[in-house]
């Protein structure tokens, strides 16, 4: 065998065709082979000058086609790649909830994250609050699977509060006057609450049935702090917090790692009471002679006020304030109930006419624009075991005690119009793609 290096290809005018040759075609590529590590052509001695010269034409014809597909492709899929327009990225959001239902305010806050297509929920954490964790647990996975989400992990997070107990609880009461609202200590609802509602104050851990039936699906087995951690590291400055009950399960994250609350993009949270205007229906009474007191900061103060020392990147609070003026009314109700939505039939049946508290902590988040009115104040809660036990603190920025006290973005007053419109939309749509 003899070798020939590879010369530079010839100009077009020195190609010749094949069968201008004596070897045929199949004579002049079953001599060629290439060697790759010094790209030299090797052939066997058939008209050496010949099937040199074919070989050269070959090899010039390729690098031809080649330069003219490209010539002729590359513009197209370049065109393509610039005109196609890409996905919109959603934004991600975990949900930390006392999901006590069926139905009623806190699930449909949920409803409304899932319903929003342009929301990736990464998880659901649940915390002790109008009902007990395990309670709440049940209820949502229930939901979930009414609303065809059963992907949406549930983690259980705090069971009680850090400090605040029954039995301070009742000590506090026999001080200071009863309290018109205790959540999961409730010995008896009162006339608004939910008749469906079986109160046991002393046995955290019952999960009595739901009207709504029991889940088929489970919850993680994991804890609300491990997750809210192991997401917000995940996604750096990506994940906003939706908190609409007690800040415990936020708290206990914060104290196991101290970055936590710089890698949350935002915390918007329900709580918190400034001056609410009273409305003209029954939950009037928690706050008529209490205006700064608010059961989710009652519930657990000492979670509260270390939350809010947290550096943040933002804070947002949906307080009782621009609340009072809502409600779930029957005829929202009805329309949700005719609508599209996988859980229309639960929201009729199970649908309760409250003040839509977490609904408007999750809406104002949704759509700004439905917040009227706002204020930048410092903000934090009162853990002194006084009369103010739970209150809400605030100041004017830069008139603080200089404690650690964060700016917070406080929401005060709405479009009530547009915000009903927003929640019966969202409610009554058929659920997105995910």
């Amino acid at each position: 065998m003899e070798t020939c290096r590879l010369p530079q290809p010839r100009a077009h005018r020195d190609m010749i065709r094949l069968q201008d040759l004596n070897a045929t075609p199949t004579q002049v590529f079953a001599a060629l082979s290439f060697d790759r590590g010094s790209m030299k052509i090797r052939y066997a001695k058939i008209r050496h000058s010949e099937i040199r010269r074919t070989a050269f034409a070959a090899i010039a014809a390729a690098f031809s086609v080649i330069a003219v597909t490209l010539a002729l492709c590359g513009p197209c899929s370049a065109g393509h790649a610039t005109n196609a327009k890409p996905e919109t990225q959603r934004r991600m959001v975990i949900i930390d909830q006392d999901a006590f239902g069926p139905a009623g305010s806190n699930l449909q806050a949920i409803l409304l994250l899932l319903q929003a297509s342009d929301v990736e929920v990464l998880g659901i954490t649940i915390v002790s609050g109008d009902g007990w964790r395990d309670e709440e647990v049940d209820h949502t996975l229930r939901l979930l699977e009414i609303a065809e989400r059963p992907d949406v992990p549930v983690i259980p997070g705090a069971v009680l509060p850090l400090v605040n107990s029954a039995a301070r609880t009742t000590a506090w009461e026999s001080l200071y006057g009863k309290l018109i609202y205790k959540g999961a200590w409730m010995e008896n609802w009162p006339v608004q609450g939910a008749v469906r509602r079986t109160p046991h104050p002393s046995d955290p851990y019952l999960v009595p049935p739901s009207p709504a039936g029991a889940p088929h699906i489970k919850a993680a087995v994991d804890t609300a702090a491990n997750f809210l951690i192991r997401e917000l590291r995940r996604h750096p400055g990506q994940v906003t917090i939706i908190a609409a009950g007690p800040l415990t399960n936020l708290a206990l994250a914060a104290r196991l790692d101290p970055e936590v609350s710089r890698l949350a993009k935002e915390l918007v949270f329900m709580g918190g009471s400034f001056n609410p205007r009273p409305s003209t229906n029954a939950f009037a009474a928690e706050y008529a002679n209490a205006p700064r007191r608010e059961f989710n900061m009652r519930w657990d103060p000492e979670a509260a006020s270390m939350v809010l020392h947290e550096p943040w990147r933002k804070i947002t609070q949906v307080p009782i304030d621009p609340t009072t003026k809502t409600l779930f009314t029957p005829d929202m109700r009805k329309r949700i109930g005719q609508g599209n939505a996988p859980f229309a039939a639960y929201i009729d049946k199970f649908g309760q006419s409250f003040p839509m508290w977490d609904e408007l902590a999750v809406a104002a988040w949704l759509d700004p624009s439905i917040v009227t009115v706002d204020k930048q104040l410092l903000v934090d809660v009162d853990t002194s075991f006084t009369a103010g036990y739970g209150d809400t603190l605030s100041w004017s920025v830069g008139e603080g005690p200089g404690l650690g006290e964060r700016p917070v973005h406080v929401v005060l007053d709405i479009d009530l119009a547009k915000f009903e419109a927003l929640t019966v939309d969202l409610l009554s749509r058929r659920a997105p793609r995910h």
